[in-house]
């Protein structure tokens, strides 16, 4: 689509005060300059992504050991681990992973909305020595005034705020970037319910000069945001600084067509559509209550 077919996607009301037509316009048109050159790359080299599935909480130390040599292994660089629970804990799993990773590849931190704001402060803080480069939701998700307080208290230390997969609205994001509350925005393919809603949030981080790497930690997340992580390089953001995508490597078994991983890279997809229907199989052992899993399941709490 062209620029003006584009913008007449998008519902500008409520976010004139921080992305005009005119300027979506432009950053779109702008967009086009080198297009192809990066369509190439993609096809090419992919997206760069990051693993969340190495340090779950919970994970034994050993099985963590394991997973990071095997994803050191298949080539990844980027390494996110689940923190919140217990601070000493945090320290000892942090430790023993930027041990494992070596100082150069990247180390970043998810909270799930565990702390209020004083706590997150303090204790990402005490995290810092193992260089974070971000700590995810470290407060409720719509606290966007808290996320300024953490942002501002942080930057000293280097380490970012990333949020963004619990908003759900253009209008949430929009003051995000106005209140300066994260670093690093995390756009949710389905949190915020269409395309056309996520093009007016890519086209804002533009404006903002803000890195989109988007959440994809859930079932066919990968599957969906795969589209508009490749869109925003080639025609919006036009640049792979601090720019990366989420990857889990389960449950994509159910998909019909799956994301590809290459190099810790995601490969554009060759298939037409959205890439997101299920094998009927799968849908049908897990629909509730007949569905074989359910069944399974229900039976298994009577006993």
């Amino acid at each position: 689509m062209d620029p003006k077919q584009l913008i007449s996607c998008i519902d500008f009301r409520y976010i004139t005060d921080a992305l005009t037509e005119q300027e979506a316009y432009e950053i779109l048109q702008n967009g086009k300059l080198g297009q192809k050159e990066r369509e190439e790359q993609m096809l090419k080299n992919g997206y760069p992504a990051y693993t969340t599935s190495c340090a779950w909480l919970g994970y034994t130390d050993q099985h963590l050991k394991e997973l990071c040599a095997k994803a050191l292994g298949d080539g990844w660089t980027r390494f996110k681990v689940k923190v919140g629970a217990d601070l000493p804990d945090d320290i000892r799993r942090c430790k023993l992973i930027r041990e494992m990773i070596g100082p150069n590849n990247l180390l970043m931190l998810d909270a799930n909305q565990r702390w209020d704001v004083p706590e997150a402060i303090d204790w990402v803080s005490q995290l810092a020595e193992f260089k974070p480069l971000w700590i995810e939701e470290p407060t409720s998700p719509d606290d966007i005034l808290g996320h300024a307080t953490i942002s501002k208290a942080l930057v000293p230390l280097g380490i970012g705020v990333a949020t963004g997969e619990q908003c759900h609205n253009r209008v949430m994001f929009k003051q995000f970037l106005q209140a300066k509350a994260l670093h690093y925005l995390q756009i949710d393919s389905c949190r915020l319910g269409s395309v056309n809603e996520n093009l007016s949030v890519l086209l804002m981080a533009k404006k903002f000069q803000i890195p989109v790497c988007p959440h994809a930690g859930g079932v066919g997340l990968c599957e969906l945001v795969q589209h508009l992580i490749l869109f925003d390089y080639i025609s919006v953001s036009a640049s792979l600084e601090n720019r990366m995508c989420e990857y889990v490597d389960h449950l994509h078994e159910h998909f019909k067509y799956p994301v590809t991983i290459k190099k810790a890279a995601y490969m554009p997809p060759q298939d037409p559509g959205y890439s997101t229907e299920m094998k009927e199989e799968s849908v049908r052992q897990h629909q509730f209550p007949n569905g074989d899993v359910w069944k399974k399941l229900i039976s298994g709490k009577n006993v």
